[in-house]
C-alpha cells in the first residue's frame, strides 16, 4: 500500500511560539475556515486522515492551542462534510464520558464523513492538574485503572457499533417493515465498570465502523494497542528506536491472535521544510526565538511535576546546568528523549521544543530532498508504515511539505497519486470494522 500520512492538526501549529508568527492566525484553533483549509490541503496531496488531539483540563500554563480549541469529535464531523476523501480522526477519552454518548457521536461522525472517520483512543493524562474536578471527581484515575477501564470501555463500544446487521434497515414500504428484527443486537453488558444495554440507535458505516487509533507505549497501552488498534501512534528519536517500538507492537498484536501487518505503526515527526538545510534551522531558530523565557521555565516546571529546580536557569541554559538526565522515573515518555539531549546538550529553549514536539529529529529538518530521503530511510528501514506530522508552523509547514516532499515520494513510487478507496479504512488497505 505504500506509505501513510495523517496531518496532525492543532491551531497555529506545535511550536509554542507559533501563534506569535507573522504568517499565522492567532485565533486560527478555533477557525473552522483554518481547519478546513489544512484538510483540503491535506486531502489534495491525497492524505489518509487529518489528526485532531484534544485535551480534557487547561492551565495558565496550557500550550496556546490548547487553551481555546474545538471539541474534536463535533469537529471531525463538520470536516467530513465538506471533504470528500481524507480521513477524519478525533481524540476522545474512555476516562471521562460514557461509552453509549462517545459510540453513537462517532458513528455519526463516520457516517456524515461517508465512512472516513477514526478514533484516537486516549485515557487522558491529567497534565493541567484539574481534569477530576471539571468532571466531578475528587482524584484522577490512576494509570492501571485507566487503562483497564479504557480495556471494557473500547470492547462496549465496538459492541455497540454492532447494534444492527449492515442490511438490517430494510425499509419494506409495501408491508411496513422498517428493519429485519432479525438482525437487531443487544448488547446487555455488564462489567466491572460499565453496564450498557443497548442497542445503538444508529446502523453501521460504510466502513463499518470507526477506525481505532491508540497511542500510548506504556506495558498497558501497548496491550490495548495489540488487542485493538487498527493504527499505533508512536514517536521515537532514532531510526533505530523506531524500528524497535514497531517490533514490540507488532509482537503484541500477534500475541493477540491478529496480525500484524493488518495494523500501521505511524511515527510522529516534525519536519521543516526550507530551499537549503540552512534556511531551515534557521526556521526553527526563528520560532525559538517568539517563545517567552518563562514560558519555556513554566512549561519546564510544569513537565517535570517539580522535580527540578529551574530557580537561577534562563532559557539559553543547558540540559547538563539541570540534572534532567536523570529523571527517566519522573516521565515515563521522558526516557525516548534521552539519547538526543545526551548527545547534544540542548538549551532549554531547544529542550521545549522537542519535549512538545515542535521540532524533533535533525533528519527531518532540511530541503524537501533530504527529508523525502529520511521518511524513505525510515520507512524501507522497517521504522514505520507512515507519519503524522506533528508540524511547527501551521499552514506553512503543511503546504511546504506538499509542495516539495509529496512530489519526490510520488515520483519514487512510495505514496500514492490517487485515492484508491473511498473510506478511511481503505486508504490504509485494513479491513472494514467488525464487532
Amino acid at each position: 500500500m505504500g506509505l501513510h500520512f495523517f496531518v496532525y492538526a492543532v491551531g497555529t501549529g506545535m511550536h509554542l511560539g507559533s501563534w506569535r508568527h507573522p504568517s499565522a492566525d492567532p485565533g486560527a484553533s478555533i477557525s473552522f475556515e483554518h481547519y478546513r483549509r489544512l484538510a483540503l490541503a491535506a486531502e489534495e496531496a491525497k492524505f489518509d486522515a487529518i489528526f485532531i488531539a484534544d485535551s480534557l483540563s487547561i492551565n495558565e500554563l496550557s500550550h496556546p492551542n490548547i487553551l481555546n480549541r474545538f471539541e474534536p469529535v463535533s469537529l471531525i464531523t463538520a470536516l467530513g462534510a465538506v471533504t470528500n476523501r481524507i480521513g477524519v480522526v478525533a481524540t476522545a477519552s474512555t476516562s471521562y464520558v460514557e461509552p453509549y454518548n462517545l459510540a453513537r457521536a462517532l458513528l455519526t461522525a463516520d457516517h456524515v464523513s461517508s465512512g472516513r472517520a477514526g478514533w484516537n483512543v486516549v485515557t487522558t493524562r491529567d497534565l493541567a492538574g484539574n481534569t477530576a474536578g471539571n468532571f466531578g471527581r475528587d482524584e484522577h484515575f490512576e494509570h492501571t485503572d485507566r487503562y483497564a477501564r479504557a480495556e471494557e470501555f473500547v470492547d462496549v463500544v465496538r459492541g455497540l457499533w454492532h447494534s444492527w446487521d449492515a442490511d438490517a434497515f430494510d425499509h419494506d414500504q409495501e408491508s411496513g417493515r422498517f428493519f429485519d428484527p432479525a438482525k437487531l443486537h443487544r448488547l446487555a453488558h455488564h462489567g466491572e465498570h460499565f453496564s450498557v444495554d443497548g442497542p445503538l440507535n444508529i446502523a453501521p458505516s460504510p466502513q463499518g465502523h470507526p477506525l481505532i487509533v491508540q497511542a500510548g507505549l506504556s506495558p498497558e497501552g501497548r496491550r490495548l494497542a495489540g488487542r485493538v488498534a487498527d493504527v499505533v501512534f508512536a514517536e521515537a528519536p532514532t531510526l533505530e528506536a523506531a524500528k524497535a517500538i514497531r517490533a514490540t507492537i507488532r509482537a503484541e498484536v500477534a500475541g493477540f491472535g491478529r496480525d500484524p501487518d493488518a495494523v500501521a505503526v505511524l511515527m510522529g515527526i516534525s519536519p521543516v521544510v526550507a530551499a537549503t538545510e540552512d534556511d531551515a534551522w534557521q526556521r526553527v531558530r526563528e520560532l525559538d526565538a517568539l517563545i517567552a523565557e518563562n514560558d519555556v521555565l513554566g512549561f519546564l516546571d510544569d513537565y517535570f511535576g517539580g522535580a527540578v529546580n529551574f530557580v537561577g536557569l534562563s532559557a539559553e541554559s543547558t540540559v547538563a546546568d539541570t540534572g534532567i538526565g536523570a529523571l527517566e522515573t519522573v516521565r515515563s515518555d521522558f526516557t525516548r528523549h534521552a539519547l538526543q539531549l545526551q548527545n547534544s546538550n540542548p538549551t532549554l529553549r531547544e529542550l521545549h521544543s522537542i519535549l512538545t514536539g515542535s521540532v524533533q529529529r535533525p533528519d527531518f529538518v532540511g530541503t524537501a530532498e533530504q527529508v523525502a530521503d529520511a521518511i524513505q530511510r525510515w520507512y524501507e528501514g522497517g521504522a514505520a508504515d507512515g507519519f503524522i506530522l506533528m508540524l511547527a508552523l501551521q499552514p506553512a509547514d503543511l503546504e511546504a511539505f506538499t509542495a516539495g516532499v509529496v512530489p519526490l515520494l510520488q515520483q519514487r513510487g512510495l505514496f500514492r497519486t490517487e485515492y484508491e478507496s473511498d473510506t478511511l479504512r481503505g486508504h490504509l488497505g485494513i479491513a472494514p470494522g467488525v464487532a
